[in-house]
């Protein structure tokens, strides 16, 4: 039994963690995925988009933070939001006081099908997430999953 660095925990006990934590994500990721919605077909990275924007006041956030938090480069960011505006559920904003910053902003559109996407998902999440665990042991693993992204977050530019 090959012990890591820490002198507790075993290699193959320490794989076995993690890949519980991937297969359990991928499993329930799959569950709870909204699929389209009145027709608008919304893949993952489009739908984190659309509940970001719906979540934050004013619906509009600046590009390069958009990109940050969903985890894009800005070019590959930049290519989906092009995709977004053209199926009319976002668009783009110049900031009135700083010619170097452009918003993505909800349409009345997006936020329409933001909304339900939302209701959707948040239906899958009551029926393959928080019912197999219960509220207490969800907001544990929420807290946790929140401590190892917060430890592995590169600092923005």
């Amino acid at each position: 039994m090959a012990e890591g660095g820490d002198g507790g925990v075993a290699d193959s006990e320490l794989v076995t963690w993690w890949g519980l934590v991937v297969e359990a994500y991928a499993r329930t990721g799959r569950l709870v995925q909204v699929g389209p919605v009145d027709g608008v077909d919304l893949p993952g990275p489009w739908f984190e988009v659309l509940l970001r924007l719906l979540r934050t006041p004013g619906h509009r956030l600046r590009m390069t933070q958009l990109a940050h938090e969903v985890t894009l480069t800005s070019g590959g960011f930049t290519k989906l939001a092009d995709r977004m505006a053209q199926a009319g559920l976002v668009q783009r904003q110049s900031s009135d006081t700083d010619r170097r910053v452009t918003f993505v902003a909800l349409t009345a559109e997006g936020r329409r099908i933001a909304e339900e996407g939302q209701r959707r998902h948040t239906a899958a999440l009551r029926e393959h997430f928080l019912a197999p665990l219960g509220e207490e042991r969800a907001h544990r693993l929420a807290e946790l999953m929140r401590a190892l992204r917060d430890a592995n977050t590169p600092p923005q530019p």
